[in-house]
This record gives C-alpha cells, structure tokens and sequence, in this order.
C-alpha cells in the first residue's frame, strides 16, 4: 500500500516537473517585418508598389467599362440624323454622348463634304488619342509586374549578404539567431515581391484585353460610318 502512494507522488512529481510547452503563434504584420532593417524596407516598398497597382487597376477598369458602354441605337440615330441631311442633329446626339466611339463619330460627321480618304485620317487620329486615354497608366502596371519580384530578388541577396556576413565576422561562430534574420530577409522579400508581382501581371492583362475590346468596338463603328457615307444617296 505504501508502495502504491509512493509511485503515485513520484508521479505527480513528474508531472509537476514536465516544463509547460507554450505554443507560439506568429501573426501577418510579425511575418512580414521581423526580417530586420533591410527586409523592411524592401517589404514597405513592395507595398507601396502593391497599392499603386491596385489602384491603377481599379481606376482604368471603371474608366474602360464607362468607355464601352455606348446605346444600340446610337449608330441607327446617327445614320437616319445623316441620310436626312440632319448634320447638326447628328452632331448634337454625339455630343450628349461620353465615349470614344462617339468622338470618332462626332470627329467624321464634322468632316462630311471631304474626301472620304480625309474623313477616314480623321477617324484614325481621333482613334488613336481614344486608345492612348484608355491606357493611360496601364504601362505602370507592367512595370510593377516586372520591377515587384526584382525588388524581391534585392532583398534575397541582400539577407544572403548579411547571413554570409555573419558568419566571415564571427569566425564560424555566428549565432544562429543572426543567421536566421538574414536567411529570414532573403525569403519574405522574395515571396512578397512575387506575390506583388503576379497580382500587378494579372491585372496588366485583364486591363489589356478589355481596352482591346472598346478598340474593337471603335473600329466597327469607324466602319460603319464609312459605308454609311459610301451609299447612294
């Protein structure tokens, strides 16, 4: 009986003597800036990049899909104003229009009674500052796509630097902990500049191929103004 005590004290002594195992739990914002001074940095550029890019994104989306939204009937409208003789009216509709296929219009309605050569020039110049509206700052968003993960790439050569710094200064006798922080700065640097990176290609592309679109759009109705002014009166 004594024996039984016994153990069961040894047991709980045991028990008491087990060190407590804390479980650390490591947030966003500590991932991200305990990379020392040199991640940091290259951390706070690539989110600077990271809101212009979204921005840039956001602002050219609302601005291109307000571009390409132009009312069925407009050309109908425009080709009865004309083929009436309506020159004015016809101008006036496309006035009260705000999108490039109607500037297009409006540029080679004012041009009717030229050559139709001249009326198509006119049309192609007008096109051209549409399509340099729609993208404006775009280009911005393919340079971030390529400058994010180079940014990144710094900032790994740069805790490589320091690590292997570490460790030609301390005699081989680097403390872990030193190491670890520039290791620490060549990984996050570069996962964040990738991330950054994809994100501003993705959505240089999206916005591509939705000015692409609206430039489409415009072409087809440059076309049919012309073969509206080419019918027989």
């Amino acid at each position: 009986m004594l024996n039984f005590f016994q153990q069961d004290g040894v047991a709980d002594a045991m028990q008491e003597a087990e060190p407590v195992v804390e479980e650390k739990t490591l947030s966003l914002f500590d991932l991200l800036f305990s990379g020392g001074l040199a991640g940091t940095v290259i951390i706070v550029i690539l989110f600077i990049l990271l809101f212009v890019a979204v921005y840039i994104y956001f602002e050219r989306l609302f601005a291109i899909k307000s571009a390409s939204q132009v009312d069925k009937n407009f050309m109908l409208q425009i080709k009865d104003n004309v083929l009436n003789g309506n020159i004015e009216s016809a101008k006036m509709r496309c006035a009260q229009t705000d999108s490039p296929v109607a500037r297009l219009t409006e540029k080679g309605i004012s041009r009717i009674g030229s050559p139709l050569e001249d009326i198509n020039t006119a049309i192609e110049n007008a096109g051209r500052l549409e399509v340099y509206k729609l993208e404006k700052n775009v280009s911005i968003l393919a340079t971030i796509s390529g400058a994010a993960p180079m940014i990144g790439f710094l900032g790994t050569v740069i805790g490589m630097v320091i690590a292997f710094h570490e460790l030609a200064t301390s005699s081989g006798q680097a403390q872990m902990g030193a190491l670890a922080e520039g290791i620490y700065t060549a990984m996050t640097t570069t996962v964040a500049g990738l991330i950054v990176g994809i994100i501003a290609y993705i959505g240089y592309n999206h916005l591509v191929v939705k000015t692409d679109k609206v430039v489409h759009q415009m072409e087809a109705t440059a076309v049919d103004f012309l073969d509206l002014l080419n019918e027989p009166a």
